[in-house]
């Protein structure tokens, strides 16, 4: 084999050097490849349980609804009590809590007549369980993995979600429509009683001694310092202007239409996680990348670029390749957010900035479908696709302007960074 090849297989393969020296990681990271099955299969099991009960769009759509408030409240507490407490209980507890929805689930769905309520409260309540857990999740890598590994951390922690996100929707629809939904519940509660054998194992993870007590004062604070960075607001609002601009999945049943192909609806949702996945297994690089803030404009810009190529596409494989190309970017982009999080927020608000995290990542996707459908009401699918992907790139390029600290972020020099790493290493040495 050529050398330069060598180099370049060298350069695209994943480090895998936090499974390999943290054993709380590779118990968190099995955690979440068996949870992420059970969730995904559940995500597809409940609108098609709402659909043979209802027979309604409307009663389908008001489950994502029914959801939002408990996400947004959730998210911001989920946020300020993963600063305030142990966050291997607060993981343990709600994990606790999501099986005792999942079963409520398969109980119902088991009944001679599984009633609706029970969809619409279950769903809020296990978003609102989920959204307390996420932050506590986001924040406990710091614990966990080294300082200078969060970069491959955030690789495989991508690679691990977008591989559930292709393979996990296909068995659940499997499950749901060969066995019913009370087999798909069933599966996801045994999901969690097995995450729950792992998650037990992890060391007791506390907050640090001067930790603020949860309280709407502490919230305060994690908004005002996350304001107060330019570089933390750019990872934020690039994100969601990317979203916002060119997020478009709620078209994919009308483009597939247009392209009289509505048998690669399917295909077309499963495009962006495609994308993702080789962008995730080819991005041992990313890892070793610097310059995030930069690397965060350029992919989101990208992502911009695709779903404008999208509009062109004049059959289905080009537009799966456009849609599977945008899913790279963003994934990419993603990569180096949580870089540069893991690596200069202090540990003390790690977990209320995860809050706020979630609510950016979550609002983006919600405002960008309403956005494509306002859009393409107005002008036909295609002008939606490629208006909505070149105002994307124009409001990243706008942003990258107007934030120069964020798109000059360096890890090697950033004093946010270099703090966060000398105290890693004190505690480190001192825990030694």
């Amino acid at each position: 084999m050529p050398d330069g090849l060598k180099r370049l297989l060298r350069h695209l393969q994943i480090d895998v050097s936090p499974l390999r020296d943290s054993r709380d990681y590779r118990l968190l990271f099995g955690s979440g490849v068996i949870t992420m099955f059970g969730t995904f299969i559940t995500m597809v099991a409940v609108p098609y349980q709402m659909k043979e009960l209802t027979d309604s769009y409307l009663a389908v759509g008001l489950v994502s609804l029914a959801e939002f408030v408990p996400m947004v409240v959730c998210g911001l507490w989920g946020g300020a009590i993963a600063d305030a407490l142990d966050r291997r209980k607060i993981i343990i507890f709600s994990e606790l809590g999501l099986l005792v929805t999942s079963t409520a689930l398969m109980v119902n769905a088991m009944l001679p007549n599984p009633q609706v309520w029970v969809l619409y409260v279950m769903g809020a309540v296990s978003t609102g369980i989920a959204c307390l857990q996420r932050p506590s999740l986001e924040a406990v890598f710091q614990q966990v993995v080294r300082h200078d590994q969060q970069g491959a951390a955030a690789v495989l922690s991508s690679m691990r979600w977008n591989f559930g996100a292709i393979v996990a929707p296909a068995l659940g629809g499997l499950l749901v429509t060969a066995f019913g939904t009370a087999v798909a519940y069933g599966v996801d509660t045994v999901t969690f009683v097995l995450s729950l054998a792992l998650l037990w194992r992890i060391r007791s993870l506390p907050p640090a001694e001067d930790a603020a007590p949860a309280s709407l004062k502490s919230l305060v604070e994690g908004v005002r310092y996350a304001v107060g960075r330019s570089d933390l607001m750019g990872t934020y609002l690039v994100d969601i202007a990317a979203m916002v601009f060119a997020m478009a999945t709620a078209l994919f049943p009308f483009l597939a239409d247009e392209l009289r192909a509505p048998q690669a609806l399917g295909l077309l949702y499963s495009a962006a996680a495609v994308g993702a996945l080789i962008a995730s297994v080819t991005g041992g690089w990313a890892a070793r990348v610097q310059r995030q803030g930069l690397g965060v404009i350029v992919a989101a810009a990208l992502w911009g670029v695709a779903v404008a190529l999208t509009a062109l596409a004049p059959n289905v494989w080009l537009v799966f390749v456009c849609i599977a190309l945008a899913g790279a970017a963003d994934m990419v982009s993603g990569i180096f957010r949580m870089t540069m999080w893991n690596q200069t927020i202090p540990q003390e608000l790690r977990g209320r900035l995860a809050g706020i995290e979630l609510l950016s990542y979550a609002s983006g996707p919600m405002l960008g479908n309403t956005r494509a459908s306002l859009m393409a009401n107005f002008g036909g699918t295609r002008f939606s696709l490629g208006a909505g992907g070149l105002l994307c790139v124009g409001a990243v390029l706008a942003l990258g302007a107007a934030l120069p600290k964020f798109r000059r972020y360096d890890a090697r020099t950033d004093e946010h960074a270099l703090a966060e790493k000398a105290r890693r290493e004190a505690s480190q040495q001192a825990t030694a």
